[in-house]
């Protein structure tokens, strides 16, 4: 098998095209598989704090959306945009179940945590669990019970998790994530890619990035 490729993700549990755009990439990635079956892929999830200036509480999710985007018809709007691209890939979204707009410090932190101690395997699970608790069951990612209930169900230790919590409200900053938006792909360390794109785009930067290593590999 070809050396595994790295695709690195950065997110934020609250955006709704970070998840739109995870499913894009399986898809992508998947394509891959069948192409080149030989071909290994490494997928790295970075997260990104989008509003890290949020108390430790939150806020109103209703009451956020209509202050970033000046009425109910523009917030009606918007969600309507987002759950016709989220049902492209299979996706629903229940916005009217989300009452918080959540601190998400806490959320990165758990699933830092859980790749120190869990499988890529469980990691990922819990990842596809926290995105769902916001996006499809309104739970409060910004609540440390409601986290810990979360990690324990994907079978990680109450214990040695709520370790990982700060409950503070003190913002997220990983040292090795630069991105300053989501989502955002980036192929080999190299090809850089901004935004929920189609399967077919993230697809042509995979192939594209892999001849950017199969050229560094060529004898000079």
């Amino acid at each position: 098998m070809s050396p595994a490729l790295r695709i690195d993700m950065a997110f934020d549990f609250i955006c709704p095209w970070c998840l739109i755009g995870k499913r894009q990439l399986e898809q992508a990635v998947a394509q891959l598989q069948q192409d080149l079956p030989n071909q290994g892929v490494s997928i790295a999830w970075q997260g990104v704090q989008l509003l890290p200036h949020l108390p430790v509480i939150g806020e109103s999710f209703h009451d956020f959306y209509l202050r970033r985007l000046g009425s109910e018809a523009a917030v009606r709007g918007r969600q309507r945009q987002v759950q016709e691209a989220a049902a492209a890939v299979g996706l629903q979204f229940n916005f009217e179940r989300i009452q918080r707009m959540p601190n998400t410090a806490d959320a990165h932190r758990l699933l830092c945590q859980a790749a120190v101690l869990g499988s890529p395997q469980q990691r990922d699970q819990l990842l596809e669990r926290l995105f769902a608790a916001h996006f499809e069951h309104g739970e409060d990612l910004g609540n440390s019970n409601t986290l810990l209930a979360i990690a324990e169900a994907c079978g990680y230790s109450r214990e040695a998790m709520a370790r990982a919590l700060y409950g503070d409200g003190r913002p997220f900053l990983p040292a090795e994530v630069s991105a300053h938006s989501v989502p955002q792909f980036v192929f080999d360390g190299q090809l850089q890619l901004s935004g929920a794109l189609p399967a077919e785009q993230l697809l042509r930067g995979i192939h594209a990035a892999l001849g950017m290593v199969q050229q560094r590999s060529l004898p000079v």
